[in-house]
């Protein structure tokens, strides 16, 4: 068959080494662990830029004098259609390589962040959004399905999830840049953050290589082609998004988006507004709420370090899905409704975190390990990425609008709490998956 074909052909570069065995710690030694940290860099870089954004929106207002609801639609849009666009780049991903994708990527986003700096209003500011998170929200499926392929299989769902703290961390290191250039010198030098992760690119292309599981997953392609044999097998055709709807993945493709959907509505209607949140409703400074938000998610990483480890070695990666959302449920009604002092924020915004977007670091390896490799990124970017970019596109603009309509404690209740509530029950319909299996016995 050809998962079995798969064990004994997987090129050398994806071999971790025969020296260890692959239970034991000592199996990610090498290169399947400078693969995870140099992922882990470009994932932090890459999310730090898009943070920027965020943290400007309080002082964006003021010097456009637009509203909440604009600032709503200026999300929607921006993620609205960089949603179809990184699900195209997927597609690219899976038909010329991972390391050249992230490359790229990087370069391009980069470029346009700091072009946030030059914008004269408020529709190029958006379009300036949508490009740069287009080409850097890729980042994301890469990265994972690069770590995914190269790590140990008993490992495969610690290393991913821990990976998934590109996110927080970013967010903190752009909150320790930020504050300070907000305060003193406004927002515009503050997007000059963006070349900052530029030279980072020349240590990925001299040390990460292309996964051998994808070199394997086109050699076959190319031998196929000689033989003819592509028309006939859609295993060996290039990745097509259709191939996610076939008979024997449809099923899973439209559970995981729907579960990935609801869970990224509710974190768009409050991540992105809450640096707001604290300025206009609980009325503190820019660099206050700045500082306050990136200690919470400095706080918050350990919570996706914690459910990649339960994940992996205590409770199923489904299961914790589901307990981490529902949980995160609460403390998000704890943080909105019960806290007053700046340190009663740190403390439940930061254990929000951990649950709340924590999810996030079992979710992705749960999601990446039900699309086989030849369709990984395309699956991983279609019901992963797209439906992400989807749920930031509607829950910004459902939070500014019930924030003129009931406040924003009821505007995050109903509009946060919700969502993120009824995607614990959707991923609970999925079957969980083992933890330690080879990925050519999840997904063929």
């Amino acid at each position: 068959s050809m998962a079995d074909s798969s064990k004994t052909n997987i090129n050398e570069a994806a071999v971790t080494t025969v020296a260890h065995s692959p239970d034991s710690w000592s199996a990610l030694r090498g290169y399947p662990l400078r693969a995870f940290w140099l992922c882990l860099f470009a994932l932090s870089f890459a999310n730090m830029d898009q943070a920027l954004f965020g943290y400007a929106v309080p002082v964006i207002r003021q010097e456009f004098g637009v509203s909440i609801q604009t600032i709503g639609w200026v999300f929607s849009i921006s993620f609205g259609l960089a949603g179809p666009l990184i699900a195209g780049f997927g597609v690219l991903t899976d038909r010329i390589g991972r390391k050249l994708m992230i490359q790229w990527s990087n370069l391009i986003s980069s470029i346009f962040v700091t072009l946030h700096a030059v914008a004269p209003n408020i529709v190029v500011l958006t379009m300036l959004r949508t490009l740069g998170f287009a080409t850097g929200g890729i980042q994301s499926p890469v990265t994972g399905a690069i770590v995914v392929e190269e790590a140990p299989a008993r490992f495969r769902g610690l290393l991913a999830g821990v990976l998934q703290t590109g996110y927080p961390i970013g967010w903190f290191l752009a909150s320790l840049m930020a504050a300070p250039i907000l305060k003193h010198y406004g927002w515009r030098p503050m997007f000059l953050i963006g070349l900052v992760s530029i030279p980072y690119m020349l240590i990925v292309w001299k040390y990460l290589r292309e996964t051998g599981r994808f070199q394997q997953q086109r050699s076959e392609r190319a031998r196929a082609a000689d033989s003819h044999r592509a028309a006939s097998d859609r295993t060996l055709e290039p990745a097509k998004l259709r191939h996610l709807f076939a008979p024997d993945l449809i099923r899973r493709t439209i559970v995981l988006f729907l579960g990935e959907f609801l869970h990224v509505a509710a974190y768009g209607g409050s991540a992105f507004f809450f640096p707001t949140y604290l300025v206009e409703e609980r009325r503190f400074t820019i660099e206050t709420a700045t500082r306050l938000v990136g200690m919470a998610y400095g706080i918050g990483a350990l919570g996706y370090v914690i459910s990649s480890f339960v994940g992996e070695f205590v409770l199923t990666r489904r299961n914790t899905i589901v307990i981490w959302s529902w949980a995160g449920t609460l403390m998000f009604l704890i943080l909105v409704w019960g806290t007053a002092s700046i340190t009663s924020i740190i403390v439940v915004f930061g254990l929000t975190t951990m649950l709340f977007y924590g999810t996030t670091a079992a979710k992705f390896t749960f999601l990446a390990e039900h699309f086989p490799t030849r369709i990984r990124t395309t699956g991983v970017a279609f019901s992963g990425s797209l439906a992400v970019n989807l749920g930031l596109a509607l829950g910004p603009l459902m939070i500014s609008y019930a924030i003129g309509a009931v406040g924003w404690n009821w505007a995050f209740t109903t509009v946060v709490a919700i969502p993120l509530f009824l995607s614990g029950l959707v991923f609970l319909t999925l079957k969980p998956i083992p933890s330690g299996v080879e990925l050519e016995e999840i997904a063929t």
